[in-house]
């Protein structure tokens, strides 16, 4: 059986690859091709009234994304305030002050931003602590394993107080 050469062989896989390529864009929706271009159509969509073209499957998913984010986004932070707290607090480190006075400004200020945008969040703040506070505790353990840390968060737990007094 004759060999095709390289040339007209990799031609031939070229142009089904393209093939291929065309028809999966036709198949995709425009979420799927071109996000930007799907958000400022579902915007123009809504704002128009025209809910009957909205891609809901693809805009519930997106909400409940953003929902998400901000959710993890404070369970981060407060994690990140906690351990910094713990080693502010509890290990005797003045040399390394300073950087944890400024960590623990930043996540406070990054905190308070969000929950003054979204202040239902105040109650997500409030169910994620103890989660928060075991990881922080965790990890701060680990990187310091010659300071005994508290069992337990041992001041106010009000969102108010956390984010702005020195407990130290």
């Amino acid at each position: 059986m004759p060999r095709l050469s390289e040339a007209p062989l990799n031609l031939l896989q070229q142009r089904l690859k393209q093939k291929v390529m065309a028809q999966t864009a036709e198949q995709q929706t425009l979420y799927e091709r071109d996000f930007h271009l799907w958000l400022l159509q579902t915007i123009a969509d809504l704002l128009a009234g025209r809910f009957d073209g909205v891609d809901l499957e693809h805009l519930v998913e997106e909400l409940e994304g953003l929902a998400n984010r901000d959710r993890r986004e404070v369970s981060s932070r407060l994690r990140v305030l906690l351990a910094h707290l713990l080693k502010r607090l509890y290990v005797p480190n003045p040399y390394d002050y300073r950087g944890w006075d400024a960590t623990i400004r930043e996540q406070r200020r990054q905190l308070e931003e969000i929950l003054e945008h979204s202040p239902s969040l105040r109650d997500y703040f409030i169910e994620v602590f103890d989660q928060a506070w075991d990881r922080a505790l965790s990890d701060t353990r680990k990187e310091y394993p010659q300071v005994t840390f508290p069992e337990h968060w041992q001041f106010s737990r009000d969102v108010n107080d956390i984010l702005s007094e020195e407990f130290w």
